[in-house]
């Protein structure tokens, strides 16, 4: 089925915008390509440290050029849950490429922080930052020029764009996504949710705080909510990074080795030395772009992907903008309903359909591209299956089920859970800003309430433990912006605001800084933008003014008068506390480069 009118007019738009950046990408990336095998132009001694470890056998053939060699970036490590089955994943991929005649080779290894670990700490002002370095550690990698294609191993937050900026920016060689899956089912996340908020309040100690985090986090695997590390795994199965109904397998399973298999073996078969050579800058165009923002749209997905798909779209010369993504959350209605958007966790919705369902039923009205390259093949349609394992143990996939397995958890396109995906944009006389309204109550989505004004994540838990806060509000934490302290996640202002929300205040979030993947009931403007170190209207805020927050109309202004807002100084606080500690010094240079929100807050593509 073709695009839907709409969907086809904002890619149109998007291409025509991007015409000028894409058509210099291409032409380096086909530049690059036409040098033919990547081991060809390198000189004897520079292969020879390439190859030194390889056995006799590996080293002939990879003289000759005649048999491809796949480049791993590994994000392992064994402190995030996400990334520690990554452990045995080069050795299974050697494995396989071999009995496939083929050759793999560890390229580089990326940072990877854990968000979790790092929420209201000092470390969390690298999170955002990570994302770039992360690009950029990889193309260290595969700068060695050893290899005919790439394949990545990450799964979390600013992991996965990160490494896709690298596969981008190296689009001469074909990519392909290979996930590790989520954590089996732990304690049901509403009521990690209850007992956060519970100690919140002091009616429960850290030690019951710890044993209902331990029973959430419990294994190998991502968390299973819906935050940027799903969302991320749906990005790359609707974009086509990865293979068809790989997303959400379980670690440690036979199908999720089998599936790591056959993508290696994949990888083989679409360099430039096969049949289907598939570079991985010439198959993301705009309409996958596109159909990421529809999938995140579809499932209210993760905020962070405001950010993160703009600067990933540039990686490949498009030039996605807010506008974009906003217009196009009016026209894709909620399918999914996983928690923080629901009761349900990740699991459940793979269990009834997962992935290939979602693709189907947005296929099915044309609100995503079919005609789209992918590391399968042509066509998004063959992404409408259930993979299983075989009798021989190699994959094998059915078609997606005619009807969804649960529909309290994925639902048709015929009766979707509310018309629009809850991910909205803001403008007004603050600026622009993100707010997810998916899992935030219908009578909420308007909030007029003075500000109160916070200039750190602390300042605000300090004032609710001292009861300060008992009334309609809107909390205004500033200078948590790209610029100011690297933008950290202020995911723990969740559980005070909730509770202020829970005993029937009118409470709302305004700030420079991210909410997360886990955004939830309390609504929140975030990504503010321009930010209060820029001196953007947010700094001009005071105490008593009052904010109108509608997600309706897609408005957001402080209530003051233009002129009087335009004769106050913005605000000016020291921020040398955020500039040292936890590796912060080394950021410096991000911090002084780093553009603003709506351009995806990156130190690599915005405009000067």
């Amino acid at each position: 089925m073709s695009a839907h009118a709409r969907i086809a007019a904002i890619t149109n738009r998007i291409v025509e915008r991007s015409k000028p950046t894409r058509e210099r990408y291409l032409e380096r990336l086909r530049a690059a390509a036409s040098q033919g095998v990547n081991r060809s132009v390198l000189g004897c001694a520079n292969l020879a440290h390439g190859f030194a470890v390889c056995s006799p056998a590996e080293k002939d053939a990879l003289a000759g050029d005649r048999v491809p060699n796949l480049g791993i970036i590994t994000a392992y490590n064994d402190m995030l849950s996400a990334h520690q089955p990554f452990e045995t994943y080069p050795a299974v991929i050697r494995e396989a490429a071999a009995q496939a005649g083929g050759i793999a080779q560890v390229a580089g290894g990326v940072p990877a922080m854990c968000d979790g670990v790092t929420q209201g700490q000092p470390g969390m002002e690298l999170s955002l930052f990570s994302r770039d370095l992360i690009a950029m550690a990889a193309g260290v990698g595969l700068s060695h020029n050893m290899f005919d294609a790439a394949l990545f191993l990450g799964v979390c937050d600013k992991i996965v764009p990160g490494l896709v900026i690298a596969a981008l920016s190296f689009g001469h060689l074909p990519a392909i996504f290979i996930p590790a899956g989520p954590m089996t089912s732990g304690l049901p996340n509403d009521e990690k949710s209850r007992v956060r908020q519970l100690f919140a309040e002091g009616k429960v100690g850290r030690a019951e705080l710890l044993e209902a985090e331990s029973k959430s986090y419990h294994g190998p695997g991502t968390c299973t909510f819906y935050g940027t590390a799903n969302s991320n795994q749906m990005l790359m199965e609707i974009m086509g990074f990865h293979m068809p109904g790989s997303s959400f397998i379980n670690p440690g399973t036979p199908l999720r080795e089998a599936l790591t298999r056959e993508a290696a073996k994949r990888a083989l078969a679409i360099t430039a030395l096969g049949n289907e050579f598939t570079p991985a800058g010439e198959m993301i165009d705009e309409r996958s772009v596109v159909n990421g923002v529809v999938g995140l749209h579809a499932t209210g997905g993760s905020t962070n992907h405001t950010m993160h798909l703009v600067a990933m779209a540039r990686a490949g010369g498009i030039v996605l903008t807010w506008q974009d993504i906003a217009e196009l959350s009016e026209l894709i209605p909620l399918l999914a309903r996983v928690y923080p958007n629901g009761l349900a966790d990740v699991n459940h919705f793979q269990a009834a359909g997962g992935m290939g369902f979602l693709i189907k039923e947005l296929l099915k009205q044309g609100l995503v591209h079919d005609d789209v390259r992918t590391v399968f093949g042509q066509g998004l349609e063959a992404y409408t299956v259930d993979a299983q394992l075989g009798e021989n143990g190699a994959v094998v996939r059915q078609p997606s089920p005619e009807k969804s397995h649960d529909p309290k958890v994925l639902a048709s396109i015929e009766t979707p859970f509310q018309a629009n995906g809850g991910l909205k944009m803001l403008r007004g006389n603050l600026g622009k800003a993100v707010i997810k309204i998916s899992a935030v109550k219908a009578e909420r989505h308007i909030i007029e309430a003075p500000a109160i004004v916070f200039h750190s994540q602390q300042e605000l838990q300090d004032a609710f433990k001292e009861g300060k806060l008992n009334r309609d509000f809107v909390a205004v934490v500033r200078f948590q912006g790209p610029k100011a302290n690297g933008m950290p996640e202020l995911h723990k202002l969740t559980p005070p605001l909730g509770v202020l929300q829970d005993r029937g205040f009118r409470v709302a979030l305004l700030t420079d800084g991210r909410m997360s993947g886990a955004s939830g009931k309390v609504p929140a403007a975030i990504h503010v933008t321009p930010e209060a170190v820029d001196g953007g209207p947010i700094a001009r805020i005071k105490d008593g003014d009052i904010i109108r927050l509608d997600a309706i109309r897609g408005t957001l202004e402080v209530l003051v008068d233009a002129a009087d807002m335009a004769e106050r100084e913005p605000v000016t606080i020291d921020l040398s506390d955020n500039e040292f500690g936890m590796g912060r010094e080394l950021f410096a240079p991000f911090r002084h480069a780093v553009g603003p929100s709506d351009q995806g807050a990156s130190v690599l593509f915005h405009a000067h």
